[in-house]
């Protein structure tokens, strides 16, 4: 990292704690980082171009964000896919997110849904900041326990099974057409409709999912 990025990122108030952490949980969650391979902190600064220090941090926040797991007397690895975890996940987002989609279609204001439709457009032109719709939703729910549980808490982790399940051929373009039909029935100001749709969407993923994860053995490490 070069002292004009270190100091852009001081500017912006992040930490190299924070970067480290970012870094390595976008490396987990794209795969780059192989589930269930053992945490090498060194192996790691090396690749961040970072001291030590900051990085071990960051694996306390990626165990804190169940991204890393430590077993007693073992070393620590990064979290292996597994049916239990992708059971107990899902049920949890199904309801969290069902939810959320319910208050976000009675709380938002007709120009916040609005540009989540317009994000869906395929005609649309592309955004240049990453759109997230299951995000979006979750800030638009206005509920700070659900916003802290799916913007925080489970961030990273949903993303890694959201990746794993959006893999299977077809799923991504199905997954788009839910989100369509979900921003539809929001513009609606159809509460019921969002959420039984939303609802759907995830246990559809969590079939494709499981699926998956069986045909792999019963995990990707």
């Amino acid at each position: 990292m070069t002292v004009l990025e270190s100091a852009k990122e001081a500017f912006a108030g992040k930490t190299r704690t924070d970067t480290a952490f970012e870094r390595l949980a976008e490396l987990i969650v794209s795969g780059e980082i192989a589930p269930g391979s053992v945490v090498n902190e060194a192996e790691w600064a090396e690749r961040l171009e970072m001291s030590r220090g900051p990085v071990r941090e960051a694996v306390r926040r990626l165990q804190g964000r169940r991204l890393v797991t430590r077993e007693p007397y073992l070393k620590a690895r990064v979290v292996t896919l597994s049916t239990q975890n992708l059971i107990d996940i899902f049920e949890l987002r199904e309801a969290l997110e069902g939810m959320a989609c319910r208050l976000a279609t009675q709380r938002m204001s007709d120009a916040a849904l609005k540009e989540i439709f317009d994000h869906l457009d395929p005609g649309s032109a592309p955004s240049p900041v990453r759109f997230d719709f299951h995000v979006a939703i979750a800030h638009g729910s206005g509920n700070a326990r659900i916003i802290e549980a799916l913007c925080d808490d489970l961030y990273y982790l949903l993303r890694l099974y959201r990746r794993h399940s959006g893999a299977a051929i077809g799923r991504s373009k199905e997954a788009s057409r839910e989100h369509w039909q979900i921003a539809k029935s929001m513009m609606a100001r159809d509460p019921d409709l969002a959420e039984s749709l939303m609802r759907s969407h995830i246990s559809r993923a969590t079939v494709n999912l499981e699926a998956q994860i069986a045909s792999a053995g019963g995990g990707y490490a």
